[in-house]
């Protein structure tokens, strides 16, 4: 299966819409799987729809292969700066390469990196108790392992 044919599919089928293509991965046995986001959000119907089209130009009987069709979950990491975009302003979760893990604001997303705020308790020359400082930071992406929204369940 040529998955960049597919991708472009659909690409061309989603022209139209708020969504697009997250990921699309294939096994040796032809198992693939597509993943879509929006900015909005994407519905059922549109995964149905976009699994249709794909079956409207590939014969499943000529090329054998099963294809999943599926949103990005929430929780899931964040692959394009498109994604990250539409969570601005969202609590993010970041694990830099690094081992460094960091609970922080989602402030602004460029083509170099991300910057994100957070509250971190600092050291203050002269002072015994380390206090509290807001802290803005600049990350690049290539400096980042994963990164997701962050979703507080309490």
């Amino acid at each position: 299966m040529d998955i960049s044919k597919l991708i472009e599919i659909v690409e061309e089928h989603l022209q139209d819409s708020d969504v697009f293509v997250v990921e699309c991965t294939s096994t040796p046995s032809n198992e693939i799987t597509l993943i879509l986001d929006a900015d909005s959000r994407v519905s059922i119907d549109t995964c149905v729809a976009v699994s249709r089209a794909v079956d409207a130009v590939f014969d499943r009987d000529v090329e054998d292969f099963s294809l999943t069709v599926t949103s990005a979950g929430i929780g899931e990491p964040l692959k394009l700066l498109r994604q990250y975009r539409k969570i601005i302003g969202s609590p993010i979760e970041v694990l830099l390469k690094d081992g460094i893990k960091i609970l922080a604001t989602l402030d602004d997303a460029t083509e170099q990196g991300i910057t994100v705020s957070y509250d971190e308790k600092v050291a203050v020359e002269g002072k015994k108790r380390k206090e509290l400082q807001h802290i803005v930071r600049t990350i690049a992406f290539e400096d980042i392992k994963a990164a997701k929204e962050y979703l507080d369940y309490k």
